[in-house]
């Protein structure tokens, strides 16, 4: 689904859906904010209630540990908002045609069957 870090391909692989008209924006980066925050700082919070470790020892673990788990969540995160607005005929995935977009899309809507690849 993707061609570079967070750049979604114009068109599906497998089934050759048009992706070029979706409009995730920073809304998979608003929800990978939250979801590695609701991760991350209950884990802090009760490392340093039962250890009390040293702000050195909690640097060395939770940095690291947050900076993986916000690029590894990254593009699960994205391809499910582009998948979500699919799903719900969004931004010009709308087989009948969305009369506000501006792109006029040549190729042929897949059904959910042609993508479960």
């Amino acid at each position: 689904m993707f061609r570079a870090l967070l750049k979604v391909n114009d068109h599906c692989p497998s089934c050759n859906e048009a992706l070029h008209h979706h409009r995730a924006d920073d809304f998979p980066a608003y929800l990978n904010i939250v979801l590695v925050g609701h991760i991350v700082v209950p884990l802090v919070l009760a490392v340093e209630i039962a250890f009390a470790p040293a702000y050195w020892i909690h640097a060395a673990i939770w940095l690291p540990l947050t900076l993986i788990l916000a690029f590894a969540l990254m593009h699960p995160i994205k391809g499910a908002v582009v998948a979500w607005q699919w799903a719900m005929r969004m931004h010009g995935f709308d087989p009948e045609g969305d009369r506000n977009d501006p792109v006029n899309d040549p190729l042929p809507a897949a059904t959910p069957s042609q993508c479960a690849n």
